[in-house]
């Protein structure tokens, strides 16, 4: 929850103060995917992006640099993204943990 709570804090601090993400334009290559993508898919591509990278590290998942997946996204709509990447890697991790459980209980009582 700590991580949650400062990414949380960050962007309100980002907001508050005026600074923004900058997103360097995309290289050509880059762009003619995410023209074809619905905003949803963007979102839903940028969630999964931040969701990796949290299963990846370990401790805090860090707000900056922007993944690629989400630099079509407002600040706003990335803060969104983030926010729902993050409980998505938490859940995949509780599911995990019960799996793992569930497992253990199974051969105890074998």
């Amino acid at each position: 929850m700590r991580p949650t709570v400062a990414a949380l804090c960050a962007a309100l601090l980002i907001t508050l103060t005026g600074c923004t993400k900058t997103n360097p334009a995309p290289a050509a290559t880059e762009a003619a995917p995410a023209a074809t993508l619905s905003h949803a898919q963007v979102t839903k591509q940028c969630i999964d992006a931040v969701a990796a990278r949290s299963a990846e590290q370990t401790g805090e998942t860090q707000f900056e640099p922007v993944p690629l997946d989400c630099l079509p996204l407002s600040d706003s709509e990335y803060l969104d993204a983030y926010m729902r990447g993050i409980r998505q890697a938490n859940q995949a991790n509780r599911d995990e943990l019960q799996r793992r459980i569930d497992e253990a209980r199974r051969n105890d009582e074998q």
